[in-house]
């Protein structure tokens, strides 16, 4: 019997600079709160998403980014963001993520759905931008395998 693949939770209420006119969570915040998902992941796991070094720096730029809306969330809804790492190689992460409006506590109907590919690389001086490989360990790591 396959088990569901392990997640991380982060819970939030919408605030209201994350609403429209029309009183709805505006879409873009659903990628930050992607964002704030991964980053509290990576606290988690004691790993840095970002780090300057000398002449440039090193962290997870976004090559992939998507979500799909299902439910509306307004001001003051409490939310539930779901992260499960769903691939790990030796220079990216692919991760899923689940939004759940909370309700009595627990989850009540998902919101919305979305994914999201990191590439680790460097930023050079000029600017530019190589992929290199994930510190040793990290992809295992990443997995819950480490």
């Amino acid at each position: 019997m396959a088990s569901n693949p392990p997640h991380h939770t982060i819970r939030r209420r919408v605030e209201f600079s994350e609403t429209d006119c029309a009183g709805l969570v505006h879409f873009s915040n659903y990628f930050r709160w992607m964002e704030a998902a991964e980053a509290s992941y990576f606290r988690h796991l004691d790993l840095s998403l970002f780090a300057l070094e000398p002449g440039g720096g090193r962290g997870f730029p976004r090559v992939r980014a998507d979500c799909q809306f299902s439910h509306p969330l307004r001001f003051e809804d409490l939310i539930e963001v779901r992260l499960y790492v769903e691939e790990t190689t030796a220079r990216s992460v692919t991760y899923r993520f689940t939004f759940y409006k909370v309700e009595d506590g627990g989850a009540g109907p998902r919101v919305a759905k979305g994914g999201m590919t990191t590439i680790f690389a460097r930023r050079h001086p000029d600017n530019r931008l190589e992929a290199i490989t994930l510190p040793e360990g990290w992809a295992e790591q990443l997995k819950g395998e480490g």
